[in-house]
């Protein structure tokens, strides 16, 4: 494994359902203050399923290189690493800040409809429930705005700033 980045390597177990990181550590997380307003049971369904369903990791700056032990406060605040292959370079955007823009029903519309570009999986979020996606949005919500938009998508033509990592052309 010469010059394998390490984030590709995570990116690849991660995107395969191979690393079990997420759903371990999701059971040492401690519970949430309660906020008026806010049904904290839907609230914390949907802190644990942004956790176990890998959101973290690619839309919280530092989440896999800590190994999950990023603040909760800077979850889903985007990130400037780029996910570079033949379809350009992709950065996980800031989930807050989005929230923030949509009402539910436009977040679970937007979720069930989603069709970007790699590494997204965003076949997974056309799956989910309707009550799992308001439950993530509640989260996103209960946690607020904060940071700022992640870079824009770089085409595959031009070289993106680092850091990146770059996936392979599939097989042809």
């Amino acid at each position: 494994m010469k010059n394998i980045d390490k984030y590709v390597v995570v990116a690849v177990l991660v995107l395969s359902g191979l690393c079990p990181v997420n759903i371990a550590l999701a059971d040492a997380i401690t519970p949430l203050e309660h906020k008026p307003g806010y049904d904290m049971k839907t609230v914390e369904r949907g802190r644990y399923l942004l956790r176990t369903s890998g959101c973290n990791d690619c839309h919280t700056a530092g989440y896999l290189p800590s190994e999950g032990k990023t603040p909760e406060a800077l979850w889903l605040t985007g990130d400037t690493f780029g996910w570079r292959g033949p379809w350009g370079t992709t950065y996980g955007s800031n989930l807050r800040l989005l929230a923030d823009q949509l009402t539910e029903e436009q977040w679970v519309a937007r979720a069930r409809t989603l069709k970007v570009r790699p590494p997204m999986p965003w076949f997974n979020l056309n799956a989910m429930t309707a009550e799992d996606l308001g439950a993530m949005y509640q989260f996103l919500r209960y946690l607020g705005p904060a940071g700022k938009p992640a870079p824009a998508y770089v085409p595959p033509d031009q070289e993106p700033p680092v850091p990146y990592a770059t996936f392979p052309a599939p097989p042809g």
